[in-house]
C-alpha cells in the first residue's frame, strides 16, 4: 500500500506547526501507533526549521512537505531553494543554542538524506512504522531496538498506556 500527501507552506516559522498538526492527524487516522507519531512529528518540526534557518524558499515563496507510506515505512520530506552549503549533521553540544536538528533526525530515523532535483533541495527521513495492532517482526536491516518488549514489572507504556501514572514513551522523548 502506498499513500502520500504534499503540502505547500510558507517559509515562515509558523509552517512548522501547521506542518506537524496535520502529518499527525493524517498518520494517527491511517493507523500509525501514537509513538511512531511522536517521532514523525519532530523529524518534520527540524526539517523544516532547518529548511527556514538555512535555505532559501522554491521559487514560489514557500516549503514543500511530503510523506509518503510503503507498507511499513514512512518517508517524510522538506524541499527548500538550497543553500550554499550542503545539509548534513553538525555538531551540536549541550551548551550550544543550535546545530542539533539533523542529530535528532538521525538518531529518530531510519535513515535520512539528501537530494537535488529540479531546483530544489530535499532533505529526507524515513521511519519504521508498523500499523498499530500488528505484530512487530523483524526484517533485513531493522535495528532490534525498533523492537518493543514489554516488560509486566514496569508500568504499561505507549498506545496500550492510560490511567493514572500511564507513561507514553517514543524514541524522541524516552521515558
Amino acid at each position: 500500500m502506498r499513500a502520500s500527501s504534499a503540502v505547500l507552506l510558507p517559509h515562515a516559522p509558523s509552517s512548522v506547526a501547521v506542518a506537524r498538526r496535520r502529518l499527525g492527524s493524517e498518520l494517527g487516522a491511517s493507523g500509525v501507533d501514537e509513538s511512531v507519531v511522536d517521532d514523525a512529528s519532530v523529524i518534520v518540526s527540524e526539517l523544516i526549521s532547518n529548511a527556514l534557518r538555512h535555505a532559501r524558499p522554491l521559487p514560489s515563496g514557500q516549503v514543500r512537505v511530503t510523506w509518503t507510506r510503503r507498507g511499513d515505512i514512512i518517508e517524510i520530506a522538506v524541499s527548500d531553494g538550497g543553500a550554499t552549503t550542503e545539509p548534513r549533521r553538525g555538531p551540536g553540544t549541550l551548551s550550544s543554542l543550535g546545530g542539533r536538528g539533523l542529530g535528532i533526525v538521525e538518531t529518530l530515523a531510519e535513515g535520512w538524506g539528501v537530494r537535488h532535483e529540479d531546483g530544489a533541495t530535499t532533505v529526507w527521513a524515513q521511519l519504521y512504522a508498523p500499523r498499530v495492532g500488528t505484530e512487530h517482526r523483524v526484517t533485513a536491516g531493522m535495528l532490534p531496538d525498533l523492537i518493543e518488549i514489554v516488560d509486566m514489572s514496569e508500568p504499561l507504556r505507549g498506545a496500550d498506556a492510560d490511567g493514572p501514572g500511564a507513561v507514553r514513551v517514543s524514541r524522541a522523548y524516552p521515558g
